[in-house]
């Protein structure tokens, strides 16, 4: 395998600090240093620099184009690539980029969802530089990330407020760390995104219309063998998955990608890769460019990359693991306990912040994870419940209990672990397990949400979390500002706070059924499906919260509200309209060409002149024409409930008659087919089983 000299080709196609040292003069360097570090705005004449400085580079490195990458509210990116070049006299060309490319773009924007917030005759859209984020080389282009908005100026994606809500997050969270001392200029919000993905055979992928169309297997029967066994986690890898991942942490980290872990995951064909944490901004970014490159490298081994949450039914799904915490850019992790955590009021505060937040916002925490595709997998024993509830650890809860009543000099101390082997040294206990079932559970200086679909962009989740922590701590500020005795008044907010919101703290095992009851008692929403979360984005104590903190407008929530609607009910309508396709031109003609035959085989020992028993066989043929005559019906009767569905023009009524309706129509009929495909001879099945996909890699 070919040897990877890592530090010399990490960033090595990102216009990073080390490339902006050497390649602009002093004071536009400091400029741009000063407009990362500290959110603040460059002038033109430095931007006209920094082009020129970057077209050069670009240029070396191969480029051509460039192009202005934005997110917009389709959940995956997007971009228009223009050339560098503009004509001379001569009848040549010359290579140029000026500041005003650099700095604004202009797509056509009226092919992108709006929700609503303008008519399809409104084309004019415009990009905007986001410096905060390195522009980076790929596919002989320079890619520029940019803020996507319309020619009014409502917000058209996803960049846009989640840099509104790093501003307002670090806004009130100085306000506090000024009150205790602490020297900081700035306040970073940062995040890790572990990605599960699974990895499937590119030929046998092509052979099913479900895998090609949806990202999911909309007929499967369960093989003999799928994670019964408890064997794929952390498994070796074989020859071509490792051959993959070589690639891709190669292709990562040239992009300035922390790609940190690789490993199987807990179901055949699952994997997982794990970066380490970076600001929130750039971490959405780089997990967008990770699962495109998890899709283009994959295919270089015959493999296709599924980022879908439930490729396959009976199987593990896929989630993204968002681990958020707060930083200074003088390098303290504002969530970090410490030794003696009971001792440290700061983080204290700063961790009761979290708490009240997600008590007072779990429900637009659920609704930002809200999709079609991530209903499959919350609340099936394999991801968190679709219940927001946090898990802090026994130790941390003592001490916020103990605050709550009163007590003082309460000492925590750290604990060693022991495992009975003399060669092996004690090993440092964290102040909390993992619990793997918690939807929102701290893990020692990060609080880590495990919600998030596999598929979905980061930038939903984090909006809402630093926006609402956001929220808290300018409350928490107002008294402190005010107090006569800060130190009291830290730990009444801390008192007051934990009697008002312990009950969003839980603990225990996030599956069991007894959680679910008692999740109720205490007040706890289970939003189960995406049609009962998405209606979080209007609710009105939501709308006042992002409008307050300048985050999102009412319109533009609204706007949101619709398009998750929408987008939930085309995944749907899609997915039933393939599964229509797939029973009439590829299962229905199999069956019938398996049945036709066996009957005629039976036929034949029939009108022989040898004595048989065929009971057992005549008994098999007409099962076999039952679940072919169920089949047919079940097919017609989907196909009648999207002729219903046009009826229904309210955008949520609609969702929620996909949901109710043509869910279950889809469900009944793949249980018919899925029972057929055990019956049906290899042969004349039509695509790929379960066992082939699975086990094939």
């Amino acid at each position: 395998m070919e040897k990877i000299d890592v530090p010399k080709i990490f960033g090595e196609n990102v216009f990073n600090e080390t490339i902006m040292q050497q390649q602009l003069p002093q004071e536009i360097y400091q400029s741009m240093k000063n407009a990362i570090d500290n959110g603040l705005p460059l002038e033109p004449e430095v931007a006209e620099v920094v082009a020129y400085a970057m077209k050069e580079w670009a240029i070396e490195k191969g480029a051509t184009h460039y192009t202005h990458w934005f997110q917009p509210m389709t959940g995956i990116t997007a971009e228009k690539h223009d050339a560098f070049i503009t004509p001379s006299l001569n009848g040549k060309v010359l290579m140029e980029f000026s500041g005003k490319e650099l700095i604004k773009g202009e797509p056509d924007a009226s092919s992108f969802p709006s929700g609503g917030l303008r008519n399809t005759f409104e084309a004019r859209g415009y990009t905007a530089w986001d410096p905060t984020s390195y522009a980076f080389i790929k596919d002989a282009a320079l890619y520029i990330p940019t803020a996507f908005c319309s020619y009014s100026g409502e917000v058209l994606d996803k960049k846009t407020p989640l840099l509104r809500s790093m501003q307002v997050i670090s806004r009130e969270a100085l306000r506090i760390t000024k009150l205790f001392g602490n020297q900081a200029t700035h306040i970073i919000t940062t995040v890790g995104a572990e990605q599960e993905y699974f990895l499937v055979d590119r030929e046998l992928f092509k052979q099913r219309k479900d895998l090609l169309i949806t990202g999911r297997t909309l007929f499967g029967a369960k093989p003999p063998k799928g994670q019964e066994m408890d064997d794929h986690y952390f498994r070796n890898l074989t020859e071509r998955v490792s051959a993959f991942m070589h690639e891709l942490d190669k292709e990562l980290w040239k992009m300035g990608i922390l790609a940190k872990t690789k490993h199987s995951e807990a179901a055949p064909a699952q994997f997982e890769l794990a970066p380490i944490f970076t600001t929130t901004n750039i971490s959405t970014d780089h997990n967008q460019l990770t699962m495109e490159l998890m899709k283009k490298i994959a295919k270089h081994h015959g493999l296709i990359c599924l980022l879908h949450e439930k490729p396959f039914e009976g199987v593990n799904g896929s989630g993204k693991h968002n681990n958020w915490s707060l930083s200074t850019n003088l390098g303290e992790n504002l969530l970090k306990p410490g030794k003696d955590p009971a001792n440290k009021p700061q983080f204290l505060l700063f961790f009761t912040a979290v708490i009240e937040a997600v008590s007072r916002y779990g429900d637009m925490l659920r609704a930002s994870t809200a999709m079609a595709s991530n209903d499959h997998r919350l609340g099936a024993s394999e991801a968190p419940p679709a219940i927001v509830s946090m898990f802090i650890g026994n130790d941390l809860l003592g001490i916020l209990e103990s605050i709550e009543r009163g007590e003082k000099g309460l000492k925590t101390e750290r604990q060693e672990l022991y495992i009975g082997v003399a060669t092996i040294p004690a090993l440092h206990k964290d102040s909390t397990d993992r619990n793997r079932t918690s939807p929102m559970a701290f893990t020692g200086n990060k609080f880590e949400f495990r919600m998030l679909g596999s598929s979905a962009s980061i930038a939903d989740t984090n909006i809402v979390i630093n926006t609402a922590v956001a929220s808290v701590l300018k409350k928490y500020a107002d008294r402190l500002e005010k107090a006569e005795n800060f130190d009291a008044e830290v730990m009444s907010i801390i008192a007051e706070t934990i009697a008002a919101h312990k009950h969003i703290i839980f603990n225990g095992n996030n599956y069991t059924k007894e959680w679910l009851a008692e999740a109720e008692k205490r007040g706890l929403p289970n939003l189960k499906s995406s049609v009962d979360a998405i209606p979080a984005y209007i609710d009105p104590k939501n709308l006042e919260l992002f409008s307050s903190q300048g985050i999102f407008t009412n319109a533009e929530l609204h706007s949101r509200y619709e398009i998750m609607l929408e987008t939930y009910t085309k995944t749907i309508h899609i997915e039933a309209q393939t599964m229509i396709n797939m029973v009439n031109r590829q299962i229905l003609p199999a069956v019938i060409d398996y049945s036709k035959n066996l009957f005629e085989a039976l036929y034949a020992k029939k009108v022989s002149e040898l004595s048989l028993d065929l009971s057992r066989e005549e008994a098999r043929a007409a099962h076999l024409n039952e679940l072919t005559e169920s089949l047919i019906t079940l097919l017609e009767a989907l196909a009648n409930t999207l002729t219903k569905a046009k009826a229904i023009t309210e955008p949520l009524a609609l969702a929620r008659f996909y949901h109710d309706t043509v869910l279950n129509a889809m469900n009944s009929l793949r249980k018919t087919a899925d029972e057929l495909e055990t019956l049906v001879a290899d042969s004349y099945w039509p695509f790929p089983t379960y066992l082939e996909l699975l086990f094939n890699i």
